[in-house]
């Protein structure tokens, strides 16, 4: 190794690392960067050890005592006055004192963004290094982990890193593709929706549509991309899908057993095809869907598995992952 590229890793180990992002923080910690990790955000909570780091970043209402229906009539009231969804706090920050702050521009709503950046700035007085993030489908993912790695001197960690998640991808590609023949011939390609709020309705957006199609289905009304967006009940009854996958934002898989039952006060829910063959799934979408990084390749595991359960029999996911509603 040259004295250049010896001196520029050395300087590299006493970075400090912040996050204001879940999904970096898991990314920091798979490039075994957990010493140099100063802060995080109240919502990283995967690997264990992100409970321990400094908070630096809490919302502003605490959504767990809340229902769907009021969270969403919380953050429309609160981005419709420009109230902070997130919040600072000031004296973690200043302790933290960091070199680098990774952070997203991706959504208001999900992560702090580029508002509580400037506000960090401003009680730091001074700029850390900001890697902003925005990850759009499973390519940006893949590609958001190399810029992480580049920024903290982890490259060749981080290709690796890539590479592995690539080859299950591609495990899933190929199977599906290998078996495409077979799909059309019977009529078995699965229409699918995948719904990321139940109260209101909003579709699953961003990277979800592409994972549906990997996984060999129909993905309906969304677009690979494209942000979630409320959608109605007569835009489902319309595409009338062979499978439902629910998946609320931040929601764990009893979360969202816990609100299911409002589904059975919406007109017409039950008549739909895959309500009354009882195709309808709940995801732990904190874990594998809602954050983009390595673990949404977990995501797109369980949709195999839901999408094309004979084919991907053998396929192991965590357990609690996902669930089928039975009627």
């Amino acid at each position: 190794m040259s004295e250049y590229l010896q001196k520029n890793k050395n300087e590299m180990q006493n970075k400090r690392l912040a996050s204001f992002l879940p999904s970096s923080t898991e990314i920091l910690y798979e490039l075994e960067l957990a010493d140099q990790i100063v802060g995080v955000t109240h919502e990283c909570n995967y690997p264990e050890d992100a409970k321990t780091k400094p908070r630096l970043v809490h919302s502003s209402f605490d959504a767990t005592i809340l229902q769907s229906i009021d969270i969403d009539n919380k953050i429309a009231e609160m981005m419709k006055t420009s109230q902070d969804i997130y919040v600072i706090d000031d004296q973690n920050l200043l302790k933290a004192r960091p070199d680098i702050i990774i952070a997203q521009g991706i959504c208001d709503v999900c992560a702090p963004s580029a508002k509580e950046i400037d506000r960090a700035v401003t009680i730091l007085g001074y700029k850390p290094d900001i890697l902003v993030l925005d990850p759009h489908d499973l390519d940006d993912i893949l590609y958001s982990i190399i810029r992480i790695s580049e920024k903290v001197n982890k490259v060749e960690e981080g290709h690796k890193m890539v590479a592995s998640l690539q080859k299950r991808i591609d495990n899933i590609i190929n199977r599906v593709s290998n078996n495409e023949n077979n799909i059309r011939k019977n009529h078995l390609k699965a229409r699918v929706i995948c719904i990321e709020w139940i109260d209101p309705f909003y579709t699953a957006g961003h990277w979800v549509p592409q994972m549906v199609t990997i996984a060999g289905g129909i993905n309906g009304i969304s677009f690979r991309g494209k942000p979630s967006r409320r959608m109605s009940m007569n835009e489902i009854e319309l595409f009338d899908p062979d499978k439902i996958v629910l998946m609320p934002c931040g929601f764990d898989l009893n979360r969202t057993l816990s609100e299911v039952k409002i589904l059975d006060k919406i007109d017409n829910w039950k008549s739909l095809q895959a309500v009354k063959n009882n195709e309808v799934y709940v995801v732990n979408a904190n874990a594998y869907f809602s954050k983009p990084g390595p673990r949404t390749i977990i995501g797109l595991e369980i949709l195999a598995k839901i999408i094309n359960p004979s084919l991907f029999e053998d396929l192991y996911v965590p357990s609690n992952s996902f669930t089928k509603l039975v009627s």
